[in-house]
């Protein structure tokens, strides 16, 4: 198979900062076992036709009792491309705080214990978490600038925000992150693509074990465009662009193990992150 085509799926979504400040971070260092912030990405299969209850109990229950036991739920999505699948974040302060916060929402709270069965009910499979740390210091989902939409509010966003999941033989190290901050995400912000997030698997052991994690080191990538056009026109750019094949394709493919996961997905009504 030619490169590029072999590997265009694998390019046509890599993110980029969003302004020349976001190039400016630090250079990457592996993170000391210090106290950092952590992350799970949750994504979902429903039964047919279940999302939009999920999504229901979701917006109109869980949130506020989820940031009441210790979390943050930055954002929350549709699959663009799966009428069954919903997929959502959630940020602890650290490990620490993870596991004091977990159970006190998953064994305390009683607004889970009153909807847990109704949710339960929307759910195929609720596995698929993986445990995620900041790539670099900041390079987690940034302070939201407006207030959370409140209860009831209907869906606005127009945005598609791609997740992109590379898992690799081994942990995530120093020159992985640097080939991504040097020269795939300066490639990426030429084709437009906006960074909401880049993330790495948490090494650390899952000390909430009643909720698995997947055991694969990872690379989580977030990007946002302004709707369908705009990340129509990212996917045209990066096909039509021969340095994606020379410059970056060679080392996706010596260090991913299998292709991309890669989801387009929409912001839900009361998420934070809309575009």
């Amino acid at each position: 198979m030619n490169m590029l085509r072999g590997v265009l799926p694998l390019l046509i979504t890599l993110l980029a900062p969003p302004s020349a400040n976001a190039v400016e971070t630090p250079e990457p260092t592996v993170m000391e076992h210090h106290a950092h912030p952590v992350y799970e990405l949750r994504q979902y299969t429903l039964h047919p036709r279940k999302r939009d209850t999920l999504i229901g109990l979701f917006e109109d229950h869980f949130i506020e009792p989820l940031e009441r036991d210790g979390m943050q739920v930055p954002a929350h999505f549709r699959d663009l491309d799966n009428d069954d699948r919903f997929a959502w974040f959630r940020r602890f302060d650290d490990m620490e705080s993870r596991g004091r916060a977990l159970p006190a929402f998953y064994r305390q709270d009683p607004v889970w214990q009153q909807y847990r069965n109704d949710a339960n009910a929307t759910m195929i499979d609720s596995d698929n978490v993986l445990l995620l740390r900041e790539a670099w210091p900041g390079s987690g989902f940034a302070a939201p600038v407006a207030p959370r939409p409140p209860i009831g509010a209907t869906p606005r966003s127009k945005a598609v925000v791609v997740v992109t999941t590379y898992a690799l033989v081994n942990p995530v190290d120093d020159a992985f992150i640097a080939f991504f901050r040097d020269t795939l995400a300066p490639r990426a912000q030429a084709d437009g693509a906006q960074l909401r997030a880049t993330f790495v698997s948490e090494e650390s052991p899952n000390n909430f074990p009643p909720l698995p994690v997947r055991p694969e080191h990872v690379l989580v990538w977030v990007a946002a465009f302004a709707d369908d056009a705009a990340y129509a026109r990212y996917r045209e750019r990066a096909a039509s662009d021969p340095r994606w094949a020379r410059d970056i394709a060679p080392t996706l493919q010596q260090r991913l193990i299998w292709p991309a996961d890669v989801h387009r997905l929409r912001p839900a009504a009361r998420s934070l992150l809309q575009d």
